[in-house]
């Protein structure tokens, strides 16, 4: 019998990303002229909805908003996508809203996010969504909305034999249980160090933190390392994937994201996981020469023109 699951499920939040640029963070107590000011879509799960959607595979997105302002802009980024959205819109919680600053000489950025109605979803949410997440080809999830429900959604995907990825951002402490759920685990340097107690500041301290992650369950380490690329580590080999260049960093916030929904796309679709990090590396590349978040995400024509433009 043929396999008919297809696209990508993702449980994640939305939030409006209020994003400041400017010369320097301020001071308790400080204000600070800005250099630009932007209001856009985001949140890790909805950003990495947008850069699947554009890399060319059906999506589905699981969440919470609420019914105000900033949900409606939700509910048109999604629709202008092409996204299914199957969330919940709440009379009694604002939908979230991230505080973004970003260095305008580096594009470094410092975020704090406030996930409102996404704060809710439980357990019990997640399973009401359970036929959309087995019906996937991939499965992906992070930690901005609960962890009992993050996880439901995983051991739902993982039951049904989705792939599963999980992107443990933000790091925060939860049940080792979660990690033999994870056919890809996709945490940054300083969420892999904070996962493992290892600091990865090259290859080598990276791949002792991948080693940290298969010990724990996970079935293969998936180490993003910003300009340096990316670690794909596991049982069999350990193979370093670098960064693709596509011009002058703008902002490096969502780029994480960006790799999260390019790689997870590119998994659908059927590639090995080798070629979808190449891709996810390529829309990352993409995604930090622009300003924003979502509307950074780029399609899938210019990431495959980039990967043979570049020879990556």
């Amino acid at each position: 019998m043929a396999d008919t699951r297809r696209g990508v499920a993702i449980l994640g939040i939305f939030v409006a990303d209020l994003a400041f640029r400017a010369g320097r963070m301020p001071g308790i107590g400080e204000t600070i002229a800005g250099a630009g000011f932007k209001m856009g879509p985001g949140g890790k799960g909805s950003n990495q909805a947008v850069a699947a959607a554009r890399a060319g595979t059906p999506v589905t997105f699981l969440s919470k908003i609420g019914k105000d302002a900033f949900g409606a802009i939700a509910l048109d980024t999604w629709r202008a996508e092409g996204i299914t959205a199957e969330v919940t819109q709440m009379e009694e919680q604002p939908t979230g809203a991230a505080f973004i600053y970003v260095n305008e000489t580096s594009g470094e950025n410092a975020i704090i996010v406030v996930p409102g109605a996404a704060a809710t979803i439980s357990a019990e949410d997640v399973e009401a969504s359970a036929d959309t997440i087995r019906s996937a080809a991939v499965f992906i999830t992070q930690l901005e909305q609960p962890v009992p429900a993050a996880r439901r959604g995983l051991e739902i995907a993982r039951a049904a034999g989705v792939t599963t990825i999980f992107n443990p951002a933000p790091a925060e402490e939860f049940d080792d249980a979660i990690y033999a759920l994870c056919d890809y685990v996709t945490p940054n340097e300083s969420e892999a160090a904070l996962l493992t107690g290892i600091a990865v500041t090259d290859l080598a301290s990276a791949r002792k933190a991948g080693d940290a992650l298969l010990a724990k369950g996970v079935g293969t380490a998936l180490i993003t390392l910003g300009e340096a690329g990316v670690l794909l580590h596991g049982r069999d080999a350990s193979i370093h994937i670098p960064a693709v260049n596509a011009g002058p960093v703008v902002e490096t916030a969502g780029a994480g994201d960006a790799f999260n929904g390019g790689f997870a796309a590119a998994l659908a679709r059927g590639a090995d996981p080798v070629e979808a990090a190449r891709f996810g590396c390529a829309v990352a590349g993409i995604s930090v020469t622009r300003p924003g978040t979502a509307p950074s995400m780029p399609s899938r024509a210019e990431a495959e023109a980039l990967l043979e433009a570049t020879g990556a």
